[in-house]
């Protein structure tokens, strides 16, 4: 097994378990999984954004009442916005206005972030 190649290894390996979960009829416990697995990963998306915070709170507290309110409103955007594309079975119009909106919300933190960071 060890002389396969790694990526036919790979591939073999999802075949197999592609194969028992439709020989034992596990497409229900599958997708329980996934909402699962989707849960968790909203959770790690929301520790990373606690870590982020609680690294440069005192920073951002010295930052102006204008630019908190910015910085805090487009990261509360960033986070409900992959919610909602989380849980809502979207279209093609769905998925140009997620990219939209985290891209201009990604756009604000980062200006406002850059506009307090200048080292002249």
């Amino acid at each position: 097994m060890s002389r396969i190649n790694p990526t036919l290894r790979g591939f073999l390996i999802i075949a197999l378990i592609a194969a028992v979960i439709v020989a034992l009829r596990l497409e229900a416990t599958l997708a329980a999984l996934f909402v699962v697995a989707r849960i968790l990963f909203l959770l790690a998306i929301a520790f990373f954004v606690y870590a982020m915070w609680r690294e440069r709170r005192s920073e951002i507290a010295v930052w102006s009442g204008r630019a908190r309110a910015v910085f805090y409103g487009a990261a509360f955007l960033i986070v409900a916005d992959i919610v909602a594309i989380s849980f809502v079975d979207h279209s093609g119009l769905d998925s140009v206005a997620f990219v939209v909106v985290l891209a201009f919300a990604g756009f604000a933190m980062w200006r406002t972030w850059r506009d307090h960071h200048t080292y002249v």
